[in-house]
């Protein structure tokens, strides 16, 4: 499957999403639902791009006991939600559970994908919490964590996607925030890169925000990402084939 742009919905209600999905061309497939919105609308929000036929990244982060995090697994596979985050540092029970939940949805399974280390945390951050490992060897100790828990996939930043690559192959899902067009501002992300070079790396799902929704055009602005994204060569030995979710 070729890379794909999931476009993130930082906005406040469901009647902002209508207007960006009918504004954005119609080659943007997948959205990302997090927090703010989902706090807001709840499953309003899914509801509008699944009337626009659009796949759904609910980024929740769950982090909880394992039967919460279960039970929240099996009502967001309800609503045909194709990617959904948890956190690795939920621990190896919690991801088992999560893992577990998702297949037995049945043919709603959402693909779950377990966040390893913050894009905007860096090591003085992880040393603020505790954490000794610098940020490359927690992310990776994170990510062998999910993945031997049965996790479908990872969220890391740009600046891990390649050793990601290397030591779990082409099969995992890689998605990706953090990734900015060429000189623009990072905002809060503290490890990012550009479409291009997210894709060489290996990268599956390029999460992009703000380069988009705060661009003076943004449905030129997605075009672009998406030109580059569709154009940019990728290592033979990083890319991989995986179900589109």
């Amino acid at each position: 499957m070729k890379p794909t742009l999931i476009v993130a919905l930082d906005v406040p209600s469901a009647a902002a999403v209508e207007n960006l999905v009918t504004m954005l061309p119609p080659a943007v497939t997948h959205y990302k639902v997090g927090l703010e919105l989902f706090i807001s609308d709840g499953p309003a929000a899914l509801d509008v791009l699944a009337r626009h036929d659009k796949r759904v990244f609910l980024d929740l982060k769950l982090h909880d006991i394992p039967r919460q995090v279960a039970r929240a697994v099996t009502a967001a596979s309800r609503h045909r939600v194709a990617l959904l985050t948890v956190h690795a540092a939920g621990g190896r029970a919690m991801l088992e559970a999560a893992a577990e939940a998702a297949r037995s949805a049945g043919r709603n399974r959402p693909k779950i994908v377990a966040v390893t280390t913050l894009t905007c945390l860096d090591e003085k951050d992880l040393r603020d919490i505790g954490v000794t490992r610098g940020v490359a060897e927690q992310t990776a100790a994170m990510g062998r964590l999910a993945l031997d828990a049965g996790i479908d996939g990872l969220v890391c930043s740009p600046l891990e996607i390649k050793d990601f690559r290397h030591n779990i192959g082409t099969g995992p899902i890689l998605v990706t925030p953090g990734v900015r067009p060429a000189g623009a501002p990072r905002g809060d992300q503290k490890r990012v890169a550009t479409p291009s070079e997210a894709v060489r790396d290996g990268s599956n799902y390029l999460v992009v925000g703000r380069p988009i929704l705060q661009a003076d055009r943004p449905a030129a602005a997605a075009e672009a990402m998406l030109r580059e994204i569709e154009t940019s060569p990728r290592d033979a030995q990083q890319g991989g084939k995986h179900d589109d979710p």
